[in-house]
């Protein structure tokens, strides 16, 4: 179906078209127009999408996603192609060639050697590369598993063990380490083995369920109708029931399979994608996506079904724009634009988890999701900020979006209730990310060579083209690059404390029942599971990982509450409320609240003339005491002394002992400012401030007594230009005053005799009475 404009629908993100959607996929795609072709290959292992030709393979690399991506070419000889895989350090391509045979190319060296079947009874239904320590070559057959190591020297594979089962098809992906064998009049009965860098580990057989349209008839299974997905690191099996017309799901455990549930499809042909953690159900003929955010384990949509949206692209008339001579030229243009606007187009193959490719046309999209889209669909709040905080892949765009909702919320005076539950959602999320470290951690994640496989060579491919010599090739295999977040439960954020507290915490998995997951495992359970195989090792799944969602509260100062604040579009009691709804979700989950929303607090409180409620703060400590406070509190207390001496106290609570002193100076009690700092060892005040105080109150006795003061304790200071100074001020003012004689005398003495006479012993106070 060609897509076309809709000019009464506003315009979406420069698309032309303001089609509702929340997924899109971005014009221009990556374009694989390779003459003589025989169709497309997908190495979810290396991200490559392969084309071949009868004596050259092409191949791009997805992740990143360039449309500007060039192929790297490589020779073969020519002969039938049915499926190809590169190594994974991609120093070998192997080429299955037919169903008992598969040829393998040295790419520095050019040698080749050939592998066949040694039954004529078995064939071959395909292969993968693997980092299981025992083999590093997988060839699935009629009658079970091969495991291969490559000999370099030799130029060889060496059998390392047969697994005798029989296979009707198969579904593997390198991101899971996981293949599943159907078997069965129905291929419906399963054997599954995961082959990571920790072993081979064999999972129970199990049966899919499949509803009976009739009472003879029995529907048989196809590897199209099923798929393995990896989704905030637990691996699950999708499974359509055309009959039932429903997705079922099963998530796989140590012990056990366990069917999950089922989503409703309604359509005929169903695909599925995984684009940062949410699972979207495409379903083909009706020609719209359903979005399922399984972290909460909710068969609940996130959104009503939608179409897919084309974006960048732009219908040109070319016919209008050229010459009449070039008709034909602007009209095939014209088409070949048009083809490439072509929405869930009957030749389009999703591979998951999220890209599509355009088999007839020869392109590739990426599946992108639009949170602001969804972030506007809904009208719970809360749920919308859980939405957000668990996004990665655009976590800059979520943490704004989640900072604009709840500048929004606060302007619109929404009920405090309701705000407090939206900012519960966020603290709790900053405080697990600082417990994680998944604040800190930045653009991209270590990989951990011990534990963590190389991800740079290729594993099991999917076959995009339109037929196979074989037709029993696996059709839907998702690559790697889904970020991968183990939790402790699929829970959804609670008001109670409890939930709240573990809802992002990583899975705490016992030995006896260890979840079957691609992701890393919580260093509390760590010893539970570092010798259990069944933690798939895959760095991949990380390294599209972005800066963490997670809000700080200085970013909620900044970016909400000052802009608020500044602006005064909301009354100072009900923003005042706002925040201390704010310090309590802090409280509960022990974040430190930025200084500067203390004081933004002070200052609304102050402005009300609310001293009483301040007082009651400072002293309860629901305004946590620092610096920032109590230099407030001594401005707000200017109308206020109760204010003003809690501002002070504070100071010297908090052992601000230079902050303390200049207060009492510029208070004017410079003397007791002498008294404190010769008390407390306060030596960081310049002299001159004190001489200047004592200078200002015309008393001449005191303006000796400080000079003697700065004498005896710093040494030096007779040498001063403030010594001098304020030395010729004080002859001046006993010059004046013959109240001042004997005190000038006094320090002429004491200068002259210092070190002999008994004055540097004399005390201040004393001095000073």
């Amino acid at each position: 179906m060609a897509w076309k404009a809709s000019s009464s629908q506003a315009s979406v993100g420069g698309l032309g078209s303001g089609a509702l959607s929340h997924v899109f996929i971005q014009y221009p795609p990556l374009r694989c127009n390779i003459p003589g072709s025989r169709g497309f290959y997908y190495d979810d292992g290396n991200k490559l999408l392969i084309s071949p030709t009868s004596d050259q393979i092409f191949s791009w690399k997805t992740a990143p996603f360039s449309p500007l991506a060039a192929p790297i070419t490589d020779s073969i000889t020519e002969g039938p192609i049915c499926s190809v895989r590169f190594s994974l350090d991609e120093k070998i391509i192997a080429v299955q060639r037919s169903n008992i045979s598969i040829q393998f190319w040295h790419r520095e060296t050019g040698e080749t050697f050939t592998h066949r079947c040694k039954s004529e009874s078995e064939s071959i239904l395909g292969f993968f590369w693997t980092d299981c320590p025992s083999c590093d070559i997988v060839i699935v057959k009629t009658s079970g598993l091969d495991l291969f190591a490559y000999d370099s020297a030799s130029k060889s594979l060496i059998l390392v063990e047969t697994k005798k089962l029989a296979v009707s098809w198969y579904v593997y992906t390198h991101e899971s380490r996981l293949i599943l064998l159907a078997s069965g009049m129905q291929c419906k009965t399963f054997h599954g083995f995961q082959l990571s860098s920790a072993g081979i580990i064999r999972l129970p057989k199990f049966e899919m369920v499949m509803a009976k349209p009739e009472a003879n008839s029995k529907p048989v299974l196809a590897s199209e109708d099923v798929y393995i997905v990896t989704v905030y690191g637990r691996i699950y099996c999708l499974q359509v029931d055309r009959v039932a017309m429903v997705l079922h799901s099963y998530r796989f455990y140590r012990d056990a399979i366990i069917q999950q549930g089922s989503l409703p499809i309604y359509s005929s042909k169903v695909a599925v994608s995984v684009v940062d953690n949410v699972l979207l159900v495409h379903q083909v003929d009706a020609k719209v996506v359903i979005l399922y955010d399984i972290f909460a384990d909710s068969r609940a949509p996130i959104s009503a079904p939608l179409p897919v949206l084309l974006r960048g692209f732009q219908r040109s008339d070319i016919s209008n724009s050229r010459p009449s001579t070039k008709e034909s030229e602007s009209s095939e243009a014209s088409d070949s634009n048009d083809n490439e606007a072509i929405i869930y187009g009957a030749d389009w193959t999703f591979l998951v988890p999220d890209l599509i490719c355009d088999v007839a046309n020869k392109l590739l999209w990426k599946i992108h999701l639009d949170l602001e889209a969804i972030s506007a669909s809904s009208s719970e709040v809360p749920s919308v900020l859980e939405f957000l905080q668990r996004r990665k892949l655009e976590a800059s765009k979520a943490k704004q979006l989640c900072l604009a909702i709840m500048q929004t919320m606060i302007l619109e005076r929404r009920p405090i209730t309701m705000v407090a539950k939206a900012m519960d959602v966020l603290v709790t999320s900053y405080s697990v990310s600082l417990k994680t470290g998944s604040y800190f951690k930045g653009i991209k994640t270590e990989r951990t060579p011990s534990s963590v496989p190389n991800v740079s060579g290729p594993g099991q491919a999917t076959d995009v083209f339109t037929s196979r010599t074989d037709g029993k090739s696996v059709q839907h295999e998702p690559a790697t690059g889904v970020n991968s977040v183990s939790f402790s439960r699929p829970s959804t954020y609670s008001s109670s404390e409890t939930e709240d507290n573990c809802i992002f915490e990583p899975s705490k998995i016992s030995s006896n029942d260890t979840q079957f997951v691609g992701g890393k495992v919580d260093a509390s359970a760590e010893s539970s599971t570092t010798d259990n195989p069944l933690n798939a090792s895959v760095s991949e799944q990380q390294e599209s990982q972005l800066t963490s969602p997670a809000i700080s509260p200085d970013e909620m100062y900044r970016s909400v509450f000052a802009p608020i604040e500044e602006e005064m579009t909301v009354e100072p009691s009900y923003l005042v409320a706002i925040i201390l709804e704010f310090f309590r979700c802090a409280n509960l989950e022990r974040v430190k609240v930025h200084p500067s929303l203390y004081v933004l607090t002070i200052q609304l409180l102050a402005r009300s003339e609310q001293y009483a409620e301040l007082s009651l703060f400072i002293i309860n400590k629901v305004i946590e005491p620092s610096k920032e406070v109590a230099l407030q509190l001594l401005e707000s207390g200017r109308q206020s002394l109760q204010i003003r001496k809690l501002g002070s106290d504070m100071l010297r609570q908090l052992s601000l002992n230079h902050d303390y002193v200049l207060l009492l100076v510029q208070d004017g009690y410079y003397l007791e400012a002498l008294r404190y700092a010769r008390k407390h060892k306060v030596t960081t005040i310049r002299p001159s401030l004190f001489l200047e105080a004592a200078f200002t109150s015309n008393d001449s006795q005191h303006l000796a007594a400080v000079l003697r003061f700065f004498s005896d304790f710093i040494p030096g200071f007779r040498s001063t230009s403030d010594f001098f100074t304020y030395y010729n001020v004080l002859n001046e003012m006993s010059s004046s005053d013959a109240t001042t004689l004997p005190w000038v005398l006094c320090f002429q003495l004491a200068m002259m005799e210092a070190g002999k006479a008994s004055y540097g012993s004399m005390d201040l106070d004393s001095d000073i009475e």
